[in-house]
């Protein structure tokens, strides 16, 4: 069963801003997008726990961290080749570039 995650709305349109300090070449993917599902979409699917959940700023799949069993938001980053995702656990407001391996 799912871990008491946080609820997304996926109906509110989220626009994420990168740091201005961070320096990465694929800032121009990120869009506004609807979070794809409340969780991890393929947790759900599967009724498996996640740690903390990721969404991607190019198409809004929301998907687990490494640290979940399933590390489904790096699996849509290798299936996709979406560099730009940012996290959606409250009071966070960072991301990640996936190619240029920094934080945004």
């Amino acid at each position: 069963m799912p871990t008491s995650a946080p609820f997304i709305d996926t109906e509110a349109t989220i626009h994420f801003e990168p740091s201005p300090r961070a320096v990465c070449s694929h800032t121009d993917q990120i869009q506004s997008v609807q979070p794809s599902a409340q969780g991890c979409e393929e947790c759900l699917k599967a009724g498996q726990a996640w740690v903390h959940l990721r969404m991607c700023v190019v198409c809004g799949h929301v998907g687990c961290c490494d640290s979940s069993r399933g590390k489904h938001a790096t699996k849509h980053f290798h299936e996709t080749d979406h560099a730009v995702m940012r996290s959606v656990e409250p009071g966070e407001r960072w991301g990640w570039c996936y190619i240029d391996k920094v934080q945004l």
